[in-house]
């Protein structure tokens, strides 16, 4: 190789180095652009930060009115201690108007949930047609006559239209309607229509059974009885082999 050679062969060898490093940067600047350039991205990340803070002062005030809901409570407790002859600045009942009044804001809690919330992402597309039951779903409610206990057991079936819902969110139905002042009645209408609303059901059942305080600890005082209450919707209204085969299950 002659000394003019040598120096054309540096010179490609430089060119093709350049030409290297231009393609190195060139794919550096996309991945740059691509890692932190997309506007979208950016939007999104915002958008959800901005919900989550909205979340958290959602819930600040909320909070803030339970805190003065309890204190009115407490007071209005304390003014019933006093009236059925108690002396409510006695030990054992300094606490009790506070504990009283967050008792029954547990009792009827189901006032500030929705539906829509509890049900949440739990609607599947199903090609199923069979019956589906949930039974024996404990049930805790207010009477809302004389605003004491009535405890029973809930069981529900429907027949799907292609649509199917979790079975813990069945659960969480009877939940929201229960933690309120309610007669049965309403009670299992409630939930059946709130089933049927949900997911568009070809019919549904309920059967409530349940034992109501104001039966036993007053009035009658008839310990042993039990009010058993139904609601039918659609299919398990009109066709009476799908309404027995439901009750049957039940039963059993």
């Amino acid at each position: 190789m002659n000394g003019h050679q040598g120096v054309d062969h540096d010179q490609e060898l430089d060119a093709k180095f350049k030409e290297l490093s231009l393609m190195k940067k060139h794919k550096r600047s996309q991945v740059v652009r691509v890692s932190s350039g997309l506007p979208h991205q950016q939007s999104s990340s915002v958008s959800e930060q901005e919900a989550t803070e909205e979340r958290r002062r959602h819930n600040s005030l909320r909070e803030e009115d339970r805190v003065r809901t309890v204190a009115a409570m407490s007071e209005n407790f304390k003014d019933i201690l006093d009236l059925v002859g108690e002396d409510a600045s006695r030990q054992g009942l300094l606490k009790t108007p506070e504990r009283a009044a967050k008792a029954l804001m547990f009792f009827t809690k189901g006032y500030e949930e929705k539906i829509a919330d509890i049900l949440n992402d739990a609607i599947f597309d199903e090609d199923h047609d069979e019956m589906v039951i949930v039974k024996d779903i404990e049930m805790f409610s207010m009477c809302e006559h004389h605003m004491v206990p009535f405890i029973g057991k809930v069981s529900i079936g429907y027949l799907p239209n292609k649509r199917v819902l979790g079975l813990s969110k069945i659960a969480r139905i009877v939940e929201v309607y229960s933690r309120r002042l309610q007669v049965q009645e309403r009670l299992t209408k409630q939930i059946a229509v709130a089933l049927t609303e949900a997911i568009q059901p070809t019919g549904v059942g309920v059967v409530i059974e349940a034992t109501h305080m104001c039966m036993v600890m007053r009035g009658v005082q008839k310990l042993n009885s039990r009010t058993i209450t139904s609601t039918m919707l659609g299919v398990f209204r009109d066709d009476p082999k799908t309404r027995e085969e439901f009750l049957t299950l039940v039963r059993h």
